[in-house]
């Protein structure tokens, strides 16, 4: 069982991701901001991040950026978690230190499945 922070502004998509996880053992901690969601990290040090792009004030490339530069956080990956679904999108995202992108609605064993393999599992 991992500890996943879900950063996510829905509160419709954060409930179907926290039941998804939850189903498959893992603890949820959501945060509905980045700023939020990068203080958690920092004071939670969770096992992997899952990060929406298109958040209030900073957005989740910002986001993604400042976890894996800042050295407390930096060893947690981040797997966004978007409707944005250009290639262009998920290049970028990649490039801000996300170790893997998933366009919105998620499937379900997809997900899982890419989170057991950032989680060395």
């Amino acid at each position: 069982m991992a500890k996943i922070l879900l950063i996510e502004d829905s509160p419709t998509d954060t409930a179907v991701l926290t039941q998804l996880l939850e189903r498959h053992g893992h603890e949820v901690l959501a945060r509905a901001s980045a700023e939020d969601g990068i203080e958690a990290a920092r004071a939670e040090q969770p096992d992997l991040v899952l990060m929406d792009v298109v958040l209030p004030g900073m957005n989740g490339f910002q986001a993604t950026r400042a976890l894996s530069r800042d050295a407390a956080t930096s060893a947690i990956p981040v797997l966004i978690v978007s409707t944005k679904g250009m290639e262009t999108d998920k290049a970028w995202g990649m490039r801000q230190g996300a170790r893997g992108y998933v366009v919105k609605p998620p499937v379900e064993a997809d997900l899982i499945e890419r989170i057991n393999a950032l989680l060395g599992g």
